[in-house]
């Protein structure tokens, strides 16, 4: 039954619209087994994608309900699905591998699951990444957003930040996985944040550890100063976490660098650098671009429109304000979904998946 069950998660997962591929080499389900009891496999199967209690679930797929909570919390406390808890009322759905099961393991990640995840990586980033929509878009350092241009609420981290009422930081999972194989880079590794629109909230996670509004603006700072890349949700409302990302370890970034999707993630700007001003230190291309998007030309740095996704690290830092950020023009600016369960519905779409019985 074991293996049975594993193949069930797995399609059931790929099912979703955010995708989850088979291999010749099976290594997806070495993951499965890796993260999933059978029984808790067997679980996640009768989960939705909508958030519901321990009793509703048992009501509609014939469950008993003794201890059906119990073990849905302890699947909560291993990332296996997500949860709340709502004043003594906790719900819970089942979560796509990306962003979701995969980043739920930071506690649990070892040597043996980071080199499978490495393994799978490429696979996964083949559907990942050719169907669209994105999974996340830039959003840029707002001092370096040009003036005039139309700042949607989307486009701004400081509203995402103000949606929220409750906050919390963790490392990044990524950034752990390159150092479990001895490929750490020297970037920030507390820079992942959740943001809920419910106080207290984040107190009660089993994911980060809880923050105040003015600790997340902090560590915003703190990121940009290091050059990592603020990226959400590719939608435009219920935006729920902030991710601060280098090309080196991130495995959204690392689908540009690594394996050439060079619209990896939703964009609106992009970099210009004025020829005349630019002294060639080379700080944007050396220290700041985390995409290979900026390179020597002659005796000045040039951008690669096609391949700039517009974070506005390179503006913040140049010392002769010679790079400014620009609008794309209107006929290349994707506007995201209107919020998650959208994203789903085109994404399923453009994937051909029936993930209705999840909903």
């Amino acid at each position: 039954m074991s293996d049975e069950i594993y193949h069930r998660l797995a399609k059931v997962l790929d099912t979703l619209p955010n995708g989850f591929p088979s291999t010749e080499s099976g290594v997806e389900i070495k993951l499965l087994k890796k993260v999933f009891t059978p029984d808790e496999a067997d679980l996640f199967c009768d989960l939705r994608l909508t958030m519901e209690t321990a009793d509703q679930v048992a009501d509609r797929t014939g469950r008993p309900k003794e201890g059906l909570e119990g073990m849905l919390t302890s699947m909560w406390e291993r990332g296996e699905v997500f949860g709340v808890d709502l004043g003594g009322v906790k719900l819970f759905k089942m979560i796509p591998w990306v962003l979701g099961v995969y980043e739920f393991q930071l506690n649990r990640m070892d040597r043996e699951f980071a080199q499978m995840c490495e393994e799978y990586a490429p696979y996964f980033a083949k559907g990942f990444f050719e169907n669209k929509p994105q999974f996340m878009k830039v959003v840029p350092i707002e001092e370096d957003v040009p003036a005039g241009s139309e700042t949607l609420v989307y486009d701004q981290v400081s509203a995402i930040i103000e949606a929220g009422q409750s906050f919390a930081v963790a490392d990044c999972i990524c950034k752990k996985e390159k150092a479990l194989l001895d490929l750490r880079c020297d970037k920030p590794m507390e820079v992942c944040m959740a943001v809920a629109p419910v106080p207290g909230v984040m107190d009660k996670s089993p994911w980060g550890r809880p923050i105040t509004k003015e600790e997340a603006y902090g560590v915003l700072k703190m990121a940009e100063k290091a050059g990592l890349v603020h990226m959400t949700h590719n939608v435009q409302s219920g935006h729920y976490f902030i991710c601060n990302c280098c090309g080196c370890c991130c495995g959204i970034l690392r689908g540009i660098n690594e394996y050439g999707y060079t619209d990896a993630v939703n964009s609106k700007y992009y970099a210009r650098i004025d020829a005349e001003s630019c002294i060639a230190c080379g700080i944007c291309a050396d220290e700041r671009c985390q995409v290979n998007a900026i390179s020597e030309v002659d005796d000045y740095y040039a951008v690669d429109k096609n391949r700039c996704i517009g974070c506005g690290l390179c503006v913040s830092t140049c010392p002769e304000e010679a790079i400014s950020l620009l609008e794309k023009p209107e006929a290349e600016i994707a506007v995201p979904p209107v919020d998650e369960n959208d994203w789903y519905k085109v994404r399923g779409e453009g994937r051909g998946v029936d993930f209705s019985k999840f909903m």
